[in-house]
């Protein structure tokens, strides 16, 4: 067998839906807690003079035998000046057995839902039971994956949402109100966005603090999905020490997520962290312990979860036959 098969973003799209993907992740997280997956931190590239960088990022699941490797990029300036998302990826899954190729496939569509799946996740295990209401900062493709996800975990009843751009903030609410019919209201700042919300999410590419410590009230859970290079950070770091702090993976969160900041500033010290999610999913430490509690999930982005969600997509054009393949030893 010497085929490959390739899979563009529009046939992943039909192969997946966001409940899957929230499966998956929750999956990925448990895996990586329990000590089976192999999978060194990201290498990162930065291209200064374009504002830009890549990451590399192998996976093998040791148990259910699953490997591959997605290489991603993050240019916050690709829309305005090139046309191009800010994200794109290519996934390469692998046989362990051989090393060979069995699946090249876009992975932009992956990062966007799996990372939007595990603000879900997070959320399924640190917000409060009764919450409502969901302020959302950023209104990119990121915004949209974290609302799925939330809608599938919450029983929303308003969300606000706020970025700089007035019609970017201005289509989203429209676009998911219609949709969902879920009243999603654009607001003119961010202190209005997250003040007296159930569920903050931040979802932006900030290397300074954007949401202050006073609009956030007790009991909000926050999931801090933007952070995820050196020196960026999106909250005010004076609202970590009052906060139960969950992170992703202590490697990659220390090195780039939200509290690498902090950390290197000795705001926070390691064990000020309560753990990773995984370990909550496990029953292996608590998640949140009071309804006045302030949670915050921390996600750098795992390759864990981009290799099984792929996996899952491959699985799926197997069996339904929606797949193209090359040989590549030709």
């Amino acid at each position: 067998m010497a085929d490959t098969i390739i899979l563009n973003k529009s046939e992943i799209k039909e192969l997946i839906d966001i409940k899957r993907v929230i499966r998956d992740v929750e999956i990925a997280y448990a895996e990586d807690a329990k000590g089976k997956v192999q999978m060194p931190p990201k290498d990162y590239l930065f291209f200064n003079k374009y504002k830009g960088d890549i990451r590399v990022m192998p996976c093998f699941l040791e148990e259910t035998e699953k490997a591959g490797v997605k290489i991603v990029n993050v240019h916050p300036d690709n829309p305005q000046k090139h046309g191009l998302p800010t994200v794109m990826a290519v996934i390469e899954l692998l046989d362990p057995k051989t090393g060979f190729p069995i699946a090249i496939m876009d992975g932009t569509w992956i990062t966007d839902i799996r990372t939007g799946a595990a603000g879900g996740v997070a959320t399924k295990y640190l917000f409060r039971d009764n919450s409502e209401t969901i302020g959302i900062v950023g209104a990119g493709k990121q915004a949209v994956t974290q609302f799925l996800a939330l809608n599938e975990i919450m029983d929303i009843g308003e969300v606000q949402v706020f970025c700089r751009t007035c019609s970017a903030r201005e289509e989203f609410a429209i676009k998911m109100t219609e949709k969902y019919d879920i009243p999603v209201i654009a607001v003119d700042s961010i202190q209005e966005a997250v003040q007296n919300k159930d569920v903050v999410v931040t979802a932006t590419p900030s290397a300074d603090p954007i949401i202050k410590k006073d609009w956030i009230s007790p009991g909000t859970h926050i999931n801090a999905m933007g952070a995820d290079a050196p020196g960026k950070q999106e909250l005010d770091p004076q609202i970590l020490p009052e906060s139960s702090i969950f992170i992703d993976s202590w490697d990659q969160a220390g090195h780039s997520g939200e509290i690498n900041v902090p950390l290197s500033q000795g705001i926070i010290q390691k064990p000020d962290v309560k753990g990773q999610i995984g370990d909550v999913i496990l029953g292996n430490i608590a998640g949140r312990t009071s309804d006045e509690e302030i949670t915050i999930f921390d996600s750098t982005g795992l390759a864990v979860q981009d290799i099984i969600t792929a996996w899952s997509v491959y699985e799926q054009a197997k069996s339904k036959g929606k797949s193209r393949v090359i040989n590549l030893l030709k």
